[in-house]
């Protein structure tokens, strides 16, 4: 048996990772989030092998608490940093103070996530994998997106000085970085903004994206999946593109 922690699981992406890995007969899995609510769908899993944990995973303590959590559970292996937030700011409308808490919000979860995950791994003396989740927006600017921008490039670059720093610990640490998404969010606003200003995002998407069309969360997940993997046991340091070509493609909308 193995463990696995999953943050950001109480909806879209990491609800979608915890429960691919949860199919697994051999899986356990801890789905945190900040928001108890989110985790409701936990107690009706058809699995049984995710038991929810309400916490803010950029506490030191509430990140460790995560990782003792899952070892109960199982031998821990495995964690996705997947818990994010997209906050729109601008420096010509926001103070310091106010844009570098948009930024830590999304980099202190992942790096006190690594930290409780790489800390398991070497009091357990096993190899382990972590999974950062990035954007392509960590390699290509999004207007607006300025916190969000510098804190999955930041992501980036931790996933990369960690893999350096413990691959002889047999610890491996990449990202993926997705292109837009259909999650239930997508969805939502596709809904809110009408028909036809729907319609018309549908089609800036499949012309920013190469294939022609924004990702199914499945896929994404795959690849998620295929990181924490054995298959992978050789990967480490990378960063996966699941975005359909955009970041190759470099072409983005002006709103």
């Amino acid at each position: 048996m193995k463990s696995f922690v999953v943050t950001g699981a109480g909806k879209g992406i990491g609800r979608a990772i915890a429960t691919r890995l949860a199919a697994d007969e051999s899986h356990q899995v801890l789905a945190v989030d900040i928001d108890a609510a989110l985790l409701a769908w936990t107690k009706s899993d058809p699995s049984a092998r995710i038991m929810p944990f309400v916490g803010n995973i950029s506490d030191d303590a509430v990140a460790v608490a995560a990782a003792e959590a899952a070892a109960r559970m199982a031998p821990l292996a495995g964690w996705v940093n997947n818990a994010a937030i997209f906050e729109d700011l601008s420096v010509h409308s926001a103070d310091t103070r106010r844009i570098m808490a948009a930024i830590d919000t999304n980099l202190r979860s992942a790096v006190a996530g690594c930290r409780a995950a790489v800390r398991a791994f070497l009091a357990a003396g096993t190899a382990g994998a972590i999974v950062n989740m990035s954007s392509h927006q960590g390699r290509q600017a999004v207007p607006g997106g300025l916190p969000y921008v510098c804190a999955k490039t930041a992501i980036e670059g931790l996933t990369r000085a960690l893999a350096v720093d413990y691959g002889r610990e047999g610890i491996r640490v990449n990202a993926v970085a997705p292109g837009t998404v259909s999650t239930q969010r997508y969805e939502d606003l596709l809904a809110a903004i009408g028909p036809s200003r729907a319609a018309r995002l549908e089609a800036e998407m499949a012309e920013v994206h190469p294939l022609g069309r924004v990702a199914r969360a499945e896929e994404v997940v795959a690849a998620v999946e295929f990181l924490l993997s054995d298959a992978a046991s050789f990967i480490t340091g990378a960063v996966l593109p699941v975005d359909g070509g955009r970041t190759i493609l470099a072409h983005e909308p002006t709103a």
